[in-house]
């Protein structure tokens, strides 16, 4: 039997991360192939036990409280019950806790069940996301989903902005908001917009 594996796919913001998840979900419905979708709580733009793309798909979810252990879930709901269980996506991964990473892990080891992550890697600040950081140090495989600025490099920063589009560089690491509070830019703009007062 394969071992199964911790999978890290991390990008800036509309990089395609949820609806990779739904694709990939539906593609999986059609095989047979037993999985769930988790998502943490505090991302709630479309309701807890939602999760939703751009492009319109969404499906239910799991949703995923920051006390919530995720290794007792599993083994209690489905391993308990002899319910199979081949696959685990988790939306929003940065915001689950270094613990709840680990019992991901864990699920992978004890259970060899597969555990795809999906999230941000850094927050406005481009810093990491005590989830996303846990995930970056154990995850077995990590691949990185780009997307462009407008000028054609490569996004890196989730940087926020205010009503008026100007850029935000102070303030609480979580903000829940979509393209009315985020932009993604790479390294080079965000600097640029942040020297120049936010002027191009």
């Amino acid at each position: 039997m394969q071992q199964a594996k911790l999978r890290f796919h991390y990008g800036a913001m509309n990089s395609g991360k949820s609806t990779i998840i739904l694709t990939t979900a539906f593609n999986y419905e059609q095989r047979g192939i037993p999985f769930i979708i988790l998502k943490s709580v505090i991302d709630d733009r479309d309701g807890e036990c939602i999760i939703k793309s751009r492009t319109g798909l969404e499906r239910s979810c799991i949703a995923i409280g920051k006390n919530d252990n995720i290794y007792e879930f599993v083994k209690e709901n489905y391993i308990n019950k002899n319910e199979s269980l081949s696959w685990i996506f988790v939306d929003e991964a940065q915001f689950l806790s270094i613990e709840q990473i680990n019992e991901l892990a864990r699920i992978v080891d004890d259970f060899n069940i597969d555990v795809q992550c999906f999230g941000l890697r850094t927050d406005f600040q481009t810093k990491l996301f005590p989830g996303s950081m846990r995930l970056m140090e154990i995850a077995d495989k990590i691949v990185e989903m780009k997307s462009m600025c407008s000028c054609g490099n490569k996004n890196i920063v989730n940087a926020r902005i205010d009503s008026s589009g100007k850029l935000i560089t102070q303030g609480n690491s979580v903000e829940i908001g979509g393209e009315d509070k985020y932009i993604a830019l790479c390294r080079k703009c965000y600097n640029t917009r942040i020297k120049n007062k936010n002027s191009f």
